[in-house]
């Protein structure tokens, strides 16, 4: 075969092997990702229910201070105005937990053994196509090397499939116009 189609195929071939592997040496990434976003997810939820909890105790503070008598009316009023905004916070942080799983963890932790499978899927495919190409490019080039010794020893007649054999599909109707 020619050296510099060897070349050619070689480099495409490897360039392949270079982007499938680095997609594989990715998924270790990818699920040590997954594993820490469903253990945020997990302590988010920890977090919320400590959070209800201690904001509804703490509520119960800035009730009994509304019921007393005197300035602890006013200290009452403003504990209950810091619990509302509070809450405000833990609803936004309810609603990121609840984000963080269904919009990312879960779609993710889907995909994951789909892309793997694609990936070795095509992996597979394109060896086969890379071994068959290889093979066709082999065989075309000694059927050329072939033909041009044959034209070299005389034989006029095999000139024909020889211009056909080295030229494209252009030069096709031309070659078999002058035979």
């Amino acid at each position: 075969m020619d050296a510099g189609v060897e070349k050619e195929c070689g480099a495409l071939g490897g360039l392949f092997q270079l982007i499938m592997s680095d997609m594989k040496a990715s998924y270790p990434t990818w699920e040590d990702f997954v594993s820490k976003g469903a253990k945020l997810q997990a302590h988010l939820r920890a977090t919320l229910l400590l959070t209800g909890a201690f904001l509804d105790a703490f509520q119960k503070v800035a009730d009994m201070a509304t019921g007393t008598r005197g300035a602890t009316k006013e200290i009452g009023s403003a504990l209950t105005r810091m619990c509302m905004r509070h809450r405000s916070i833990e609803s936004k942080l309810k609603l990121f937990t609840i984000a963080l799983s269904e919009s990312l963890i879960v779609p993710l932790e889907l995909k994951m053994e789909e892309w793997k499978k694609a990936a070795s899927q095509l992996d597979k495919d394109h060896a086969k196509e890379y071994k068959k190409a290889r093979a066709d490019i082999k065989k075309k080039s000694s059927d050329t090397i072939k033909l041009q010794k044959k034209v070299k020893k005389g034989e006029k007649l095999l000139s024909c499939p020889l211009k056909t054999s080295l030229g494209g599909n252009e030069q096709l109707l031309a070659a078999a116009s002058s035979c």
